[in-house]
This record gives C-alpha cells, sequence and structure tokens, in this order.
C-alpha cells in the first residue's frame, strides 16, 4: 500500500491513492445501517412516533443525503465523507491530455475557479451519490424477495405468471419480476466487474477515474490543495456590510438568518460529529472488549457487604450445613401446627411395599 502511494504521489500530488478511495467508500457504506440501527432501538420505546419514519428510512435518508450532499458539493467541493479524507471534486478538461500543470503551478486560484464543479456539475455528482446507491439497494431488496424464492424452486415455478384479464399496474409488476430474475443478475455482474476494471486502471496509472460513473459525468476526484482551503475561508467568511446600509434585525427566527447563518452552520457541524462518533463508536467497542471494565465493576462490588439472605418456605437444613453456608433459614410453622402434623404422620398407615411392582400392599382386618 504505502509503495503504491509513494509511487503515485511521486507523479501527481493530487492524485489520490486507491486505497484512500476505497477507505472513503466504505465510511460512506456504513453510515445507513448505522442510522438505521439506531432508529430500529429508539422504535423499540417509541413506535407511535418513529415507526412509520423506520418503514421509510431510505427514502428519508437518500432526501436528508441530497440536502447535505449538495451543500458540502457547493461549499467545500466534495462529498460529506471526501471532506472527511481532504478530497474533493473536480471536473475534467476537454483537452488531450485532460492535465494543465504549468497553470496549476503558477495560477491555482485561476485553475481552481475553472475545475469546480459547476451546477449542471453538481446535480450530475447528485445522481451518482444519491440516487445511485438508493437505486442499487432497492433492486437488491426487491431481488432477495421477489427472484431468491423463485430461483429456490426451480423453473417450474408458475406462482408469478401473468393473469388472463391482468391491469396495467399487474402487468408491469409482472415483467418488473421477470427483469429482476433473468436480467438484474448480469446486469449486477457486469456493474462490478467494471469498478474491476476502471480500480485495477486507476491504481496502475492508465485512467483519471476509478469508478465508470465519473468516466461518464467528466468528474474525478483530487486531494485539497492551499488553495482550496483559502477558498473555503473566505467563503465562510461573514460578508462586510455595505457602507450606508440600515442594520439588518438580528433574530434566529427570520428567514434570512435561518438560510444565510444557522443552515450551513448545522450542516458544517456535521464535520465535527463524524469524527466524534467513530472516536466513540471505538471507545466503546475497546470497553466491552478489555478486562478492564469488568476489574472495574469487579472492585466496585468487592466493597459491598451484603448480609445472608433470609429465606422462607425452605426445611431446615443440619446445623453444620447451615453454618458452612452462613445462610439463616427463618421457619414459618407455628408449634401447634407441628404437633398435629406429627400425630396425622403417625396415624398414616405404613404398608409394607411389594418387591415385584414397587406398590404399597394394602390388607383389610377380618369382619
Amino acid at each position: 500500500m504505502e509503495f503504491m502511494t509513494n509511487l503515485q504521489s511521486g507523479l501527481d500530488e493530487q492524485k489520490p491513492s486507491l486505497f484512500e478511495l476505497l477507505s472513503e467508500q466504505q465510511l460512506g457504506a456504513l453510515i445507513p445501517p448505522s442510522l438505521r440501527y439506531l432508529l430500529a432501538v429508539a422504535t423499540h420505546r417509541y413506535p407511535r412516533y418513529l415507526l412509520r419514519i423506520l418503514n421509510s428510512f431510505d427514502e428519508l435518508y437518500a432526501f436528508l443525503s441530497l440536502i447535505v450532499e449538495r451543500h458540502y458539493l457547493r461549499t467545500y467541493g466534495g462529498g460529506f465523507t471526501e471532506n472527511f479524507y481532504g478530497l474533493k471534486r473536480e471536473r475534467v478538461l476537454r483537452i488531450k491530455g485532460g492535465e494543465i500543470p504549468r497553470a496549476a503551478l503558477g495560477a491555482p486560484d485561476q485553475v481552481r475557479e475553472t475545475l469546480k464543479l459547476r451546477n449542471s456539475d453538481i446535480w450530475k455528482n447528485l445522481a451518482v451519490m444519491v440516487a445511485l446507491p438508493y437505486t442499487k439497494r432497492k433492486l437488491d431488496e426487491h431481488y432477495d424477495i421477489h427472484a431468491a424464492s423463485a430461483n429456490i424452486l426451480g423453473p417450474s415455478f408458475r406462482g408469478d405468471a401473468l393473469p388472463h384479464n391482468a391491469t396495467y399496474r399487474q402487468k408491469i409488476f409482472h415483467y418488473y419480476k421477470w427483469f429482476l430474475r433473468k436480467v438484474y443478475p448480469s446486469v449486477n455482474a457486469a456493474y462490478y466487474f467494471a469498478l474491476l476494471a476502471f480500480n485495477l486502471a486507476y491504481l496502475f496509472d492508465t485512467s483519471k477515474y476509478h469508478n465508470p460513473f465519473f468516466w461518464l459525468i467528466g468528474t474525478r476526484i483530487r486531494r485539497m490543495n492551499q488553495a482550496d482551503h483559502k477558498a473555503i475561508a473566505a467563503a465562510a467568511a461573514p460578508a462586510p456590510p455595505r457602507p450606508g446600509a440600515p442594520p439588518a434585525p438580528q433574530s434566529l427566527l427570520s428567514p434570512r438568518t435561518l438560510t444565510h447563518t444557522i443552515y450551513p452552520r448545522l450542516l458544517s457541524s456535521l464535520k465535527i460529529l463524524l469524527p466524534t462518533s467513530i472516536f466513540a463508536l471505538k471507545f466503546l467497542e475497546w470497553w466491552h472488549a478489555s478486562d478492564f471494565a469488568r476489574q472495574l465493576s469487579r472492585k466496585a462490588a468487592e466493597g459491598l457487604e451484603l448480609p445472608a439472605p433470609t429465606i422462607t418456605g425452605v426445611p431446615k437444613p443440619t446445623t453444620v450445613a447451615s453454618e458452612k453456608s452462613g445462610v439463616t433459614f427463618a421457619s414459618s410453622e407455628n408449634p401447634d401446627t407441628k404437633d398435629e402434623k406429627e400425630n396425622q404422620q403417625k396415624d398414616k398407615p405404613d404398608p409394607p411395599i411389594s418387591t415385584l411392582t414397587s406398590l404399597p400392599i394394602f390388607t383389610v382386618p377380618p369382619p
């Protein structure tokens, strides 16, 4: 890994290694199941309010992801997890080689303004970042539901046969399930094969794109440089007031304050929330896996002096056993009831037991 990183950094300092891109993708893939798990735990306590949200988690997450990713693409030039790794997205020029190294060294600010994502590029990247993963998750889920059972039962399975007088909706659903059974496995295999081919080409520096969809939209991922940090700091600085303009009302509930101050700061604060949550998760994993927590709980329990338990309704054992165990037995019977039970036991017959049938032998006195 280090050899390939150093090899690529010697050719192009702003080109990230394939392992950085794979780490960023793995981090982004862990966010939806983590949020779903937290929502499922909260739904057990408040099912009345959160059950509908949990059932529509994919749609809600896609909507929130669209808002967050759009803000980060417009402000930082990269996605949410890409900004965590210090990466950005830029356009690829339609020139021979697609590189302008001399201009990048002489005028990095102008090169950044030329290569930064335009509004149309932002929406193309949002389609790849949000719409494509959402569609992939839905297709995988529907394949597991509809196509897996048909594949197990074999080609003679006729449970999904199209009715004679089928409606338009039934026809669409029938052909959609046929697509899942017959076409989608090949499309899914071609998708992963294309990813592997582009990853290998990017690893050996024969392609600028590590993903086929980046090639389709003409975007590549680069490392952030000094010009990017200067532009981000200048964009985050408050705009100076115009000379002679009256002071604007500073109210938290005003639409101008919400859209220009609170909303961007709230989305930018996710940069701090992500590493904090990762650190908390790793700390909890270490806490439950190490012996330190058990030793600490054991030391806390050593200082507690608990009295011996008192058990009622159990026959009192011998004195030797009670002294060894240290348990005190309390008797809930009165002495009068004890005498009555002893008299009843004396009056009960004690017949002999047969050796053949192991049953008591009762005798009847002669008349």
